[in-house]
């Protein structure tokens, strides 16, 4: 089964060749692509089109039929796919793609979440705001020790999850990227199964972040307060 990709883009156009470049070099395993936009006018729907008409069938654009957002990209780009690996990576080449094999593989062992963890042994972080780094560390790392989550970085985006699993998720999120959070949360008070492997994150060399720490942090801290609820006991099946 092909692994599904989601790319979630506001005028990423800059960046599109390169991560089409790293997609394709750093994957083995067979992949499709949806580029998830918001509006005609992104500059990397272009980009993306370029590479369709060239006949490349792997990548296909799909606009956002939620609501204008990552949140609302991330969740079109979830109904693209009812089954197997589906993997959420940013179009600013921050994600570290050449562990998307690896991932994969954890999947078809049976794992429901594979996280690309920054704070684990073996993982880094370079660049960005430090403000940002730091709170998104204190969470992943808190809720590793105090609440056992099975990754130390419940934070990051750059995830693979099996698309039944999502699907079976009442998703609540409304603004940015807690989507992420919420999803690890709720999958492991559940009982699916989540692992990790270490990653290096680096921050963007081109186009710009929409990242916003303090319109989003209320959210982040309503799903980090939420990881500490009762747990399922039983884990769902694979």
């Amino acid at each position: 089964m092909a692994l599904h990709i989601v790319v979630p883009v506001y005028n990423e156009g800059e960046n599109f060749p390169s991560l089409r470049a790293a997609l394709t070099g750093s994957i083995k395993t067979p992949f499709e692509v949806s580029v998830v936009y918001d509006f005609d006018e992104d500059n990397t729907v272009p980009a993306v089109q370029k590479v369709i008409d060239e006949g490349d069938i792997r990548f296909r654009l799909v606009k956002n039929s939620v609501r204008r957002g990552v949140v609302g990209a991330l969740l079109t780009g979830f109904k693209q796919a009812s089954s197997g690996p589906l993997l959420v990576a940013m179009g600013d080449l921050s994600d570290d793609l050449a562990i998307v094999d690896k991932m994969v593989q954890l999947h078809a062992e049976g794992h429901h979440i594979v996280a690309a963890s920054r704070y684990m042994p073996g993982g880094k972080l370079v660049g960005g705001p430090l403000l940002k780094g730091n709170l998104s560390r204190w969470a992943g790392l808190t809720l590793h020790w105090f609440r056992g989550l099975p990754t130390h970085d419940a934070t990051n985006a750059f995830k693979l999850y099996d698309a039944a699993m999502l699907n079976s998720l009442k998703l609540e999120s409304q603004g940015g990227f807690e989507l992420s959070l919420e999803i690890t949360v709720k999958a492991f008070l559940a009982g699916y199964r989540i692992t990790e492997l270490p990653t290096v994150w680096r921050d963007r060399t081109a186009g710009a972040s929409r990242f916003q720490l303090w319109r989003w942090l209320p959210r982040y801290l309503h799903w980090y307060f939420h990881a500490f609820r009762r747990r399922l006991r039983a884990s769902p099946s694979a």
